[in-house]
């Protein structure tokens, strides 16, 4: 019997850490820096569990768990601003990014679903030129879960008005992929070199590449 067909894709969804901006080095710096200055533990344990949070859960887990005496507005508010004055002075966008883009938007509507919050999400996009691309940009911060709960994902769809399941995500991490995988989206995973996901994580994805040059409408559609 020949397995059932599967619906078009009619919307792509990006991921932004991590696919488009080189930038989970620089939350990691940056969480790390303030762990150490205020007394408080950090690691890759730390590094991989804040991975796809929302900001009131990362600054949360910060307070609760890395040991941060501040509060988890107050350490939300400080982790922003420091990575807002690194991407003031550079967007770190990934090889092969813009040209990826370009490539979709011309096929499809495109959508963002980030853990960034929304005055990141809008600095990358404004200075890297890249708003003009997206129909919908969505922050984890404006939804009740962060991945890996599928809630920014379902959040993205609904914006673009398109059923999930006729719509692709493109991810590296362990809770993106889990996130997109449970929305009942198509994944496309591009795994992370710094922190990449686990083989558990990699088997949920439709697709694994190696790198944003190999993303082509044509492999998402197939």
């Amino acid at each position: 019997m020949p397995a059932p067909e599967r619906e078009m894709i009619a919307a792509v969804v990006f991921d932004l850490d991590g696919i488009l901006i080189e930038s989970e080095e620089l939350w990691a710096d940056v969480r790390e820096q303030l762990a150490h200055e205020r007394g408080g533990r950090y690691g890759p344990e730390e590094q991989r569990a804040m991975m796809g949070m929302s900001s009131p859960e990362w600054s949360r887990y910060m307070h609760e768990h890395v040991g941060l005496p501040e509060s988890p507005d107050e350490i939300a508010t400080e982790v922003v601003g420091l990575m807002a004055e690194q991407y003031r002075t550079r967007v770190p966008l990934i090889d092969g990014a813009v040209e990826a883009v370009e490539r979709f938007a011309a096929r499809w509507p495109l959508g963002l679903a980030s853990s960034s919050n929304r005055p990141l999400i809008d600095l990358v996009l404004e200075r890297s030129g890249l708003a003009r691309f997206f129909a919908a940009t969505v922050s984890s911060e404006e939804v009740a879960r962060g991945k890996p709960a599928p809630d920014v994902y379902l959040e993205a769809c609904r914006r673009l008005e398109v059923e999930p399941t006729r719509a692709a995500a493109i991810e590296d991490s362990h809770a993106g992929i889990g996130a997109a995988r449970a929305a009942g989206m198509r994944v496309v995973a591009i795994p992370n070199p710094s922190f990449p996901p686990g083989d558990e994580a990699l088997a949920e994805a439709d697709i694994v590449l190696g790198s944003l040059a190999e993303l082509t409408p044509d492999v998402v559609d197939k």
